[in-house]
């Protein structure tokens, strides 16, 4: 068995990391972007905007060795 990474997914809107966090924990890409823009607006969006920038900066893409 191969060791489960967190990277950017190729079913993106953006920059894939939605993608990327719904493909490691094994739910629908849908919940996770619903959740995202819920605690985005939730935080006043500058803070979930930060977080999203920084993982499409940190995040590698798939198939990219570390």
């Amino acid at each position: 068995m191969g060791e489960k990474k967190l990277t950017k997914s190729y079913n993106k809107m953006l920059g894939g990391v939605c993608g990327g966090i719904a493909e490691y924990f094994n739910v629908d890409v849908t919940v996770v972007r619903v959740a995202y823009v819920l605690l985005s607006v939730c935080t006043a969006a500058f803070p979930g905007l930060l977080v999203y920038l920084l993982l499409c900066i940190i995040m590698p893409d798939k198939g990219q060795t570390l």
